[in-house]
């Protein structure tokens, strides 16, 4: 008996060269992380164009709603203690 449901979606990130971030890069089905990193391989880096692949199930990724970016993302003028004009920095520690 086969199981006829369909594969999960994983999202791919990709980071090209050491020191840089992982970007998005796009998705692919397989049955398990293990598949999803070698599809992965295979679709997104033919060219040897990453050091670093990364893949999240797609239904773990929760995300804000952009329709609540007001609320969501509140200014931050009326929160001074998050500004730096608060602390003093030792001489020893240079371009902060």
């Amino acid at each position: 008996m086969s199981d006829s449901r369909p594969w999960p979606l994983y999202e791919v990130f990709i980071r090209s060269r050491n020191g840089l971030d992982h970007k998005h890069c796009g998705s692919v089905h397989a049955p398990d992380a293990k598949i999803a990193l070698q599809n992965a391989r295979d679709v997104y880096t033919r060219r040897m164009e990453g050091v670093s692949i990364w893949v999240v199930k797609a239904s773990d990724i929760h995300a804000s709603d952009p329709d609540a970016k007001a609320e969501f993302f509140d200014p931050a003028d009326d929160k001074i203690y998050r500004h730096p004009t608060f602390y003093v920095l030792p001489d020893e520690v240079n371009h902060m």
